[in-house]
């Protein structure tokens, strides 16, 4: 095993031994505490640019598989963990995590203390790191993270640059992608819709021309406001056709009624994150991956209600628009990983595409 080092830019050095990729790596530190979901998480494209470390302590236990892929090519900049398995035993096991990330070119450190990373981030929050050699020089990596200016173009990096097609016979709903899970697809495919893909740059006129019966706005990764391209189209489409939005398309769609969002100090990353729903006053545990959240004292006058918070610490996880067809939650309601708890929300979604339906046959004959 060959020593590899993980540094962060607070000076703190964390000695471990490598797998995956001998690649040098910079990227900002996120922790996850989900105890399984591994392979779902290395290939969420919302952790694009980022290293992420596992608090659970054993990760690859039952290996890699065909099945739960999030999306092709993975876009982490780095895996931390405290052990992996070297063998893993499972009857779906296809190829060890160490392989599947030297396929992919994604280094990783074990070995090192998870717990007392975690304790750093939550204290100081997410912050800018290194995963090197144990033979480069630190004060040199520390004053190339220190003065490193990470893209900020990474929902570019994760969408698809042309639109395509997965048929259904459906509801006709046309998809933005900002960095789609599969898992996104999945459900809505399982539904029977005609699912249409278009890049997270098509605009609002381009999107109602396809003529849609309910438009999905998807998680992605990064700020939000570094697209200010979709929050003109959301406004575009607000009203004109029901809205979905989910993660980062909750936060694009409650920019573009004029409520703003905020960087979390350490996000939430997980998959048993409580959410209460103020509708039916029933709390939900779900599957959650952010960096920023809206801030709820900007709702005010924006035509957007609260309909869910965070149980932990009271931030916004759902709105409601008052007047027009549209919602959206912070979490992933497709898990993937995670509970089903909030899976209804897709029903929910092809209600409201009914509904308008119905609201548009009355006026016709009117």
């Amino acid at each position: 095993m060959h020593k590899r080092h993980l540094i962060l830019e607070d000076g703190t050095v964390f000695e471990g031994y490598g797998f995956g990729s001998e690649e040098v790596s910079k990227g900002e530190i996120v922790f996850n505490t989900g105890m399984t979901g591994y392979q779902e998480v290395i290939t969420d494209p919302s952790y694009c640019g980022q290293f992420v470390m596992m608090t659970y302590p054993l990760i690859g236990n039952y290996g890699i598989n065909r099945d739960d892929y999030e999306t092709v090519t993975p876009l982490i900049h780095g895996l931390i963990v405290k052990e992996y398995s070297k063998q893993p035993s499972n009857f779906r096991n296809e190829e060890t995590i160490d392989s599947f990330l030297k396929a992919n070119n994604i280094p990783g450190i074990a070995g090192i203390d998870t717990r007392k990373l975690t304790r750093i981030i939550r204290k100081h929050g997410t912050m800018k790191a290194a995963i090197t050699a144990a033979e480069e020089d630190v004060e040199k990596v520390l004053e190339e993270l220190r003065t490193a200016e990470f893209r900020t173009d990474q929902v570019k990096q994760t969408s698809t640059s042309k639109p395509y097609v997965v048929p259904g016979r459906g509801r006709r709903v046309v998809l933005v992608d900002f960095g789609a899970k599969h898992g996104i697809l999945r459900e809505l495919t399982k539904r029977d819709c005609q699912i249409t893909v278009v890049p997270y740059n098509y605009s609002a006129e381009d999107i109602l021309r396809l003529r849609p019966d309910g438009i999905m706005l998807t998680n992605g990764p990064g700020d939000p406001k570094d697209v200010p391209e979709a929050i003109e189209m959301v406004k575009g489409i607000l009203g004109q056709v029901p809205i979905f939005g989910i993660c980062l398309g909750h936060q694009l769609l409650s920019l573009a009624c004029g409520a703003d969002t905020e960087k979390m100090k350490f996000g939430h990353r997980g998959a048993n994150h409580p959410v209460k729903d103020l509708e039916n006053d029933k709390t939900y545990l779900t599957s959650q991956n952010h960096s920023y959240a809206v801030n709820p004292s900007t709702l005010e006058d924006t035509g957007l209600e609260l309909t869910q918070i965070a149980i932990n610490d009271g931030t916004v996880e759902g709105v409601r628009h008052t007047v027009y067809p549209a919602f959206s939650v912070q979490y992933h309601p497709e898990a993937s990983p995670g509970p089903e708890d909030t899976n209804y929300l897709f029903d929910e979604f092809l209600k409201l595409m009914k509904q308008q339906e119905k609201k548009q046959e009355v006026h016709i004959n009117a």
